[in-house]
């Protein structure tokens, strides 16, 4: 994982314990984001088999997190 103050925050897997250690530790930061802010969700997009971006959205109602497979 990227480690930036920013979001989207973009994560390329190697495998699959290290996918969901990135993916805990990005969704972590993006409620800690969300919560601050106080309108937007959280948004998971799977790009391809090792390839995720974690953000906030509008297209998701503040306290929820869902996933979105672009693939």
């Amino acid at each position: 994982m990227k480690t930036t103050a920013d979001l989207p925050i973009a994560i390329t897997a190697t495998d699959r314990a290290s996918m969901e250690h990135q993916l805990d530790e990005a969704v972590a930061f993006a409620i800690i984001r969300a919560m601050h802010e106080g309108r937007q969700g959280i948004l998971v997009t799977q790009h391809d088999n090792d390839s995720f971006t974690v953000d906030l959205s509008d297209a998701v109602p503040f306290g929820l997190t869902r996933e979105h497979q672009e693939w």
